[in-house]
């Protein structure tokens, strides 16, 4: 057997080594943290969770579905399942990777088990406007620019890369894989973009819809 006291990255770093077991605690501990803002209605802290996690999260559900594109849709419903039950994660029953992971390979076998795709869902983009449009009472509706105006307040929340994509839809008419096209960015970071930067929106339009959302 291999002593993995032996076995180094490609940065030298000796793997299996007690370094790596405080990495590793230090990790967790940032990432428990970040659970427990997201909580709180954190959204800056779900997309570092997001950045740090996703890649590992991502390979799992793609390990079970085999299908990138699929894959992609099934990570973003991990992570707003995370948004919505964030206050559920109990660090004594495991650690933050498993607790994400767990929920990845629940999604991911339901998609399987549906057998359905993209086309079986709307997108958040696709209600946008009938969000927006009934922020207001039916003798504000015909109010087309107090509309926009709530619109333009709520879109001041997201970062520029979200609002960039989400404009790029609604504004333009645009589908994500013109979005894609025209940003010369990846298919799927356009998506992760646009459900994050929905999530913000919705959070910033609740005051305004109460239980609607």
């Amino acid at each position: 057997m291999t002593n993995l006291y032996f076995v180094r990255n490609q940065r030298g770093k000796t793997l299996g080594s007690p370094q790596d077991s405080i990495d590793i605690r230090s990790r967790d501990q940032e990432w428990v943290a970040l659970i427990k803002l997201v909580a709180d209605g954190d959204q800056s802290a779900l997309t570092t969770l997001y950045d740090s996690t996703s890649r590992l999260v991502f390979g799992l559900i793609l390990r079970i579905l085999g299908d990138r594109a699929t894959a992609e849709e099934v990570l973003l419903d991990v992570f707003t399942q995370v948004w919505r039950q964030a206050a559920l994660y109990d660090r004594s029953r495991g650690a933050p990777l498993a607790w994400l992971m767990t929920i990845a390979r629940s999604r991911a076998i339901d998609r399987l088990r549906s057998g359905k795709h993209d086309q079986q869902h709307k997108e958040p983009l696709d209600n946008l406007a009938d969000l927006t449009s009934s922020t207001l009472s039916p003798e504000e509706a015909t109010a087309t620019s107090e509309r926009q105006k709530i619109v333009r307040a709520a879109l001041d929340t997201l970062s520029p890369e979200q609002r960039q994509v989400i404009e790029l839809a609604y504004y333009s008419g645009l589908s994500h894989s013109e979005i894609a096209l025209r940003l010369g960015q990846p298919l799927g970071t356009v998506k992760t973009r646009t459900r994050l930067g929905m999530m913000k929106l919705r959070e910033a339009l609740r005051p305004v819809l109460g239980g609607e959302l």
